[in-house]
C-alpha cells in the first residue's frame, strides 16, 4: 500500500506562550520535541520514501524527530540551489541510500501580518474577541496583511498537486510535516469540505493522519494512535 502521512508539528515555544507566530521561525518546545518523538513512534514501522517540509524550523524538526524514530534511512535535505545544493552534492555510493526531504514556503504557516508576536488574549482586548475569532476561523478573511485560510489553500494546494501527489503516484510512501493551517487546506481539498466544515477542522499536534493512496485517489485511513486508527476528521 502507498501511504500519504500528514504530520502538524508539536508545540513551539511561540505557542507555549500564546503567541500568534505565522512565519515568525521559532523552534519547538520541550513538549513539542516530545510530541514529535511520539509520533516518530507512532510510525516507526511505516516505510517513509521522501519526505516534505515548510521551510520553517518547528516543522524540520518535527521531521527529523520523527525520522529518528524510524528504520526507514536517513534524511537528507534536499537544498534547492546555491552553494549548499553544489557542496551537499552526493557521490559515494554508499551514500546514496537516504530519504529525501524537500523544504517549501508553500507548506508554511498561515501567514499572520501585522498579529505576528500578539499575545492572542491581548489582541482580543485591543481588537475584541469577536474580531479576533474572525481572523483565526473565517475561510477568507484575513487578518491586517496577512492571509486567509483561502489565501493559503492558494499556495499548498497547487504544491499538493505538483509536487506530492507525482511521488504517490511512482508508489512512493510521503510523509508532510506542516502547520495546523497548511494543513487544514491540503484535508480540506482532499476531503472535498465545505468552507464552513474546514472551520470546525482541528488536526492535532503530533498526531500522524494517515491516507492510503489507491487507483489515483486519497482514501483515509485516520489519524493513527497507540490503540489504532481513529477515522474522524476532528471536527468540532
Amino acid at each position: 500500500m502507498v501511504y500519504l502521512i500528514l504530520v502538524r508539528h508539536g508545540e513551539s515555544l511561540w505557542n507555549k506562550m500564546n503567541l500568534f507566530t505565522g512565519w515568525v521561525d521559532v523552534p519547538l518546545s520541550g513538549k513539542g520535541i516530545e510530541e514529535a518523538l511520539k509520533a516518530g513512534e507512532l510510525l516507526k514501522d511505516y516505510r517513509i520514501d521522501v519526505i516534505f517540509t515548510s521551510e520553517l524550523v518547528r516543522a524540520v524538526q518535527t521531521a527529523m524527530l520523527v525520522m529518528s524514530r524510524n528504520s526507514s534511512g536517513v534524511p537528507k535535505i534536499e537544498h534547492e540551489s546555491g552553494r549548499m545544493k553544489e557542496w551537499g552534492e552526493v557521490y559515494g555510493e554508499h551514500g546514496r541510500a537516504y530519504i529525501p526531504v524537500y523544504k517549501s514556503w508553500h507548506l508554511n504557516e498561515r501567514y499572520y501580518g501585522k498579529l505576528q508576536g500578539w499575545n492572542k488574549d491581548y489582541a482580543r482586548k485591543v481588537f475584541g474577541a469577536e474580531q479576533v475569532h474572525l481572523w483565526r476561523r473565517s475561510y477568507d478573511v484575513a487578518p491586517p496583511e496577512g492571509e486567509s485560510l483561502k489565501d493559503t489553500a492558494a499556495r499548498t494546494v497547487p504544491y499538493l498537486r505538483e509536487k506530492i501527489l507525482p511521488e504517490l503516484e511512482k508508489g512512493r510512501n510521503v510523509m508532510v510535516s506542516a502547520h495546523g493551517n497548511s494543513l487544514r487546506s491540503i484535508v480540506m481539498h482532499i476531503e472535498g469540505l465545505s468552507e464552513e466544515e474546514v472551520l470546525k477542522l482541528n488536526i492535532p499536534t503530533g498526531i500522524p493522519l494517515i491516507y492510503e493512496y489507491k487507483n489515483g485517489r486519497l482514501i483515509r485511513l485516520g489519524y493513527l494512535t497507540e490503540e489504532g486508527f481513529d477515522s474522524s476528521l476532528h471536527l468540532d
